[in-house]
């Protein structure tokens, strides 16, 4: 239970204060060490991200936790057929500027390398009992706040993610056996950073650049 002090004007701006500096740490890592992590800390971090707001409540998600490892192993040789093919010819070199400063590469060893792999699905409509469709809301903005929620919980339990979309993810879809109404969203890589990863050196943009008051 939260106490008076820390839901009083000063505690609620300590507390702001300290969430904002923890967060402003959390960094995609993209090299895991292979340190084991409770099965149950990550399905309690994606029962977090479930309990996110949806559009009229439908909860269109579905999650699924990847840890055999020549499962991981498949998904990483699809999904590095994926990326020669964008490296070569859908990429512009703009963006190939863009992504220099983040060491990138069509080269995805972390797929097989890290404890964990949340594969996330958005479901673009429901399928009662009878086999009938149930129209959901909103069902990309829905699932894109559930991942926030799940990276979020992920880096205060001091766990590193990498949010993964190579695209198209279709091979997933197929990969994994998920019915005809979801989209692959994206693959959230779960783990502890291998001890000689350092991860690329970025700014973030400050309060007056993104935030207008009026």
């Amino acid at each position: 239970m939260t106490s008076k002090e820390d839901s009083s004007g000063a505690g609620l701006t300590r507390r702001s204060a300290e969430l904002l500096r923890l967060m402003r740490t959390r960094r995609s890592a993209r090299s895991f060490s292979s340190r084991p992590i409770p099965i149950e800390v990550i399905e309690d971090c994606i029962s977090i991200a479930a309990s996110a707001p949806s559009g009229a409540n439908m909860q269109p998600w579905s999650f699924v936790l990847v840890t055999d490892q020549k499962l991981k192993t498949e998904i990483r040789k699809q999904a590095e057929q994926v990326e020669r093919e964008f490296y070569a010819r859908r990429i512009s070199e703009e963006w190939k500027s863009r992504l220099k400063a983040l060491r990138t590469s069509r080269t995805k060893e972390f797929l097989e390398a890290a404890p964990y792999l949340i594969c996330i699905f958005v479901q673009k409509y429901g399928v009662d009992s009878a086999g009938h469709q149930i129209k959901h809301y909103y069902p990309l903005e829905s699932v894109g706040i559930a991942t926030g929620f799940l990276i979020s919980a992920l880096h205060q339990l001091g766990i590193s993610s990498l949010p993964y979309t190579p695209m198209p993810m279709t091979f997933l879809r197929r990969l994994l056996r998920r019915p005809r109404n979801e989209k692959p969203f994206m693959i959230v890589v779960v783990g502890y950073p291998s001890r000689s990863y350092e991860p690329p050196k970025i700014k973030k943009k400050v309060l007056g650049e993104y935030l207008t008051r009026l």
